[in-house]
């Protein structure tokens, strides 16, 4: 007697419920389609090339490998073949860059409904004012290795500074960034600013102004908003945030321009997880801001600003007091 087949029934069934359920994607692929074209949504279903935020992520390791050779690189360097190694990174990075510089430039003309003029021979231009500004950049950098050695006795030496320090390598990438924005590059900045944020949880605004000697400790949290200005040696500690007052909902345009974010002059410490808001909120020079202090109002040079001492309540095993 032949035996019963029973996968033979269960793919029986199985094709006749898939024919009974109902598909979802044709009536989802009419709505989204709708919702694109009418320009209810933001898209970029357009035939102007946008920046590959990987492409912009992989210039980000090429500068660094420019930045510092050796460190990130897989080439052995010598002395002797270094001129070579910097000739061949800098000239594909000129090129990389002055790619995504250009399809930036085109995206910003679309989006705005500008006459795209000259956009291949102004991304080379942005980029090579970027390449003749690395000498200045990486010196930046050195000083910011310095300052990073001075303040933290954990800091062995620079090597392991920059091989490993999140602060260091968000304010690279600030740096390069900053000088795109400078130059008006669009969109490239924000990306690579948003990178820096993904990697190590600091957001510093491409638009802020930050000074040499720039030491962030820790790093996680740290917030620096767009029209900041941060002196020579400052040290931030994690979750500081240099932030805006709170804003009416139209302040996206009435206050684009407008200094909404604190002053910190030279030589001030922020300890952990303090607030200072406000673009009229200066702190002076060689001041201390105290952890978790919040402060909206300017303070003069050569202060400190702490919070009393919490009263602190300590229970045994058995609950007493």
């Amino acid at each position: 007697m032949p035996q019963h087949d029973i996968r033979a029934d269960s793919c029986r069934i199985e094709a006749f419920t898939a024919e009974r359920m109902r598909n979802p994607i044709p009536a989802a692929v009419n709505a989204l389609v709708e919702g694109f074209k009418n320009g209810r949504w933001t898209s970029h279903i357009e035939p102007v090339p946008i920046p590959s935020k990987g492409e912009v992520i992989d210039l980000i390791e090429q500068a660094q490998c420019i930045l510092f050779p050796g460190f990130f690189a897989k080439d052995i360097l010598r002395p002797e073949n270094l001129d070579y190694h910097l000739g061949r990174q800098l000239s594909l990075f000129y090129e990389n860059l002055a790619n995504q510089i250009s399809s930036a430039i085109r995206h910003d003309c679309f989006r705005h409904n500008q006459a795209c003029i000259l956009c291949n021979e102004r991304s080379y231009e942005y980029a090579a004012a970027l390449i003749d500004s690395l000498p200045t950049i990486r010196n930046l950098l050195e000083t910011d290795i310095e300052a990073t050695l001075t303040g933290d006795p954990a800091a062995g030496n620079a090597d392991e500074v920059i091989f490993s320090y999140p602060g260091l390598f968000a304010t690279m990438i600030y740096r390069l960034a900053h000088r795109l924005y400078e130059l008006n590059v669009p969109l490239i900045p924000r990306i690579m600013s948003e990178h820096a944020y993904h990697r190590t949880a600091i957001d510093i605004n491409p638009e802020a102004s930050i000074g040499s000697h720039f030491f962030i400790d820790h790093g996680a949290g740290v917030v620096v908003g767009a029209t900041t200005t941060i002196g020579n040696r400052v040290r931030l500690y994690q979750g500081v945030t240099l932030g805006a007052l709170s804003l009416p909902r139209d302040a996206g345009e009435r206050l684009r321009n407008v200094k909404r974010h604190p002053t910190i002059e030279d030589d001030v410490i922020i300890y952990a997880n303090a607030t200072i808001l406000g673009g009229a909120t200066v702190i002076g020079a060689r001041s201390i801001i105290g952890g978790n202090v919040w402060l909206t109002e300017s303070v003069g040079p050569d202060t400190r600003v702490m919070l009393e001492p919490p009263k602190l309540v300590y229970i045994g095993e058995k609950g007493e007091q």
